[in-house]
């Protein structure tokens, strides 16, 4: 009796840290590393698109020069030119400015804003599939909880029909074949309560690493309330599926970026216009030097040859885009399908928990028969062991159907984009 009440209060959850699916969700939100690695990956996203805004930025340097050199000293092999090197110590500032580059720095950092918003779409995604680990691992739990609850109850039932064959062989009313049909049906209880027991064990040990913990805790999960009946029509989950997906979203983003890229590549053979200017002093030099400089000039630079470079980067990013957008249509095909499956699991999921509870009746009563036939010796102990075996598998299976139905409810949401 004291093992017995030990394991109930076991089952009741006595000593451990309750825990509600709500708070399963927020702990795994807070904790998951994959949510923090797509929280990083998105702030180093955003992060590119001030790298290419930049280029619509002045660009300002200040430099101090030393040389000496020979008199009437000049450089004459290694370039065109033969500059004269005068011996000096000048400080100066140079500031250089794109004045036009035929809309490149503006479609590359649209590209970036719109890769950046792919990203956060992308965190989005993450944060869904950890509400979905979270909720299956959760009824998963749920239903061992419940598996552990129905092999105990059916140990005890096993043990008090074990204790009346005993009492009726010590009679002489039933002989020793009977009691050890009992035993064996006792021994095949215990072992299904120590597999469901290490199935609830498990199922605690992926709802911790659900929700983004590194070692194994058990709680005491508080059942959720049913879903309702009506999942939605298939047509309607199916368009709010295409529009609010996550990964869907994201994927479009990364097409709509893909193209203001090619767009930038495009401009790669056009010229690029900026402006530079420079001043400063020389408070160190030589004669023929002035105390102080300042000049100012227009650049303008126009690609010619390259060797095919940029008309090869231009095909690329064109095709890059192609690739995307038929991404899109198979990412909305799949979609499409995910959500005609999972609605497809719901009703079915919903048609066997009616099942099984017309089972448990049938099992019930087939249990109550075989009892009074037994009792009065107008069977053997097999009839009332597969009627006992009956009622315990029927059981399992409306535990299963509850929860499984409450799984794929959270499935079919996942499915339609509103775990967010």
């Amino acid at each position: 009796m004291r093992a017995l009440a030990i394991g109930l209060l076991a089952t009741a959850g006595w000593g451990q840290e309750a825990l509600t699916l709500a708070d399963a969700q927020a702990r795994a939100l807070r904790n998951h590393p994959a949510l923090q690695a797509a929280q990083f990956g998105a702030q180093a996203a955003e992060l590119r698109v001030e790298e290419n805004a930049a280029a619509r930025r002045p660009v300002v340097g200040a430099n101090i020069t030393g040389a000496g050199a020979a008199d009437a000293s000049r450089v004459a092999a290694g370039a065109l030119n033969n500059p004269i090197i005068y011996s000096r110590l000048a400080m100066g500032v140079t500031v250089s400015q794109t004045l036009y580059d035929f809309g490149r720095t503006n479609e590359l950092t649209a590209s970036s804003k719109l890769s950046a918003e792919a990203e956060n779409a992308r965190v989005k995604a993450t944060r869904a599939e950890i509400l979905l680990q979270v909720q299956q691992a959760y009824f998963s739990a749920l239903r061992a909880r419940a598996v552990v609850g129905i092999a105990r109850s059916t140990v005890e039932a096993r043990q008090l029909l074990v204790d009346q064959v005993t009492a009726l062989v010590n009679s002489q009313l039933k002989s020793g074949l009977d009691l050890s049909f009992a035993n064996t049906n006792l021994a095949e209880a215990k072992l299904l309560l120590s597999s469901a027991q290490n199935d609830e064990q498990a199922a605690q040990a992926l709802l911790s690493e659900a929700m983004g913990l590194g070692e194994m805790r058990t709680y005491a999960l508080s059942d959720e309330p049913m879903p309702a009946a009506d999942a939605g029509a298939r047509e309607a989950l199916t368009i709010e599926a295409l529009r609010t997906w996550p990964e869907l979203v994201a994927q479009r983003l990364d097409t709509d970026a893909a193209r203001r890229f090619a767009k930038a590549e495009n401009a790669l053979r056009y010229p690029t216009i900026s402006g530079v200017g420079t001043a400063g002093v020389i408070p160190a030099r030589v004669s023929s030097l002035s105390s102080d400089y300042a000049a100012g000039g227009l650049n303008v630079s126009l690609p010619f040859l390259n060797g095919g470079l940029f008309k090869a980067r231009q095909r690329e990013a064109a095709l890059r885009a192609n690739q995307a957008e038929r991404r899109v249509k198979q990412l909305e095909n799949a979609v499409s399908r995910d959500v005609a499956v999972a609605l497809l699991d719901v009703t079915t999921a919903l048609e066997r928990i009616d099942l099984t509870k017309q089972l448990i009746a049938q099992a019930s009563q087939g249990l109550d028969l075989a009892q009074s036939r037994y009792e009065l010796g107008l069977s053997s102990i097999v009839e009332l062991s597969q009627a006992q075996l009956a009622k315990t598998n029927a059981e399992i299976q409306s535990a299963a159907a509850k929860y499984e139905y409450q799984l794929r409810r959270a499935v079919l949401d996942y499915r339609a984009g509103r775990l967010q």
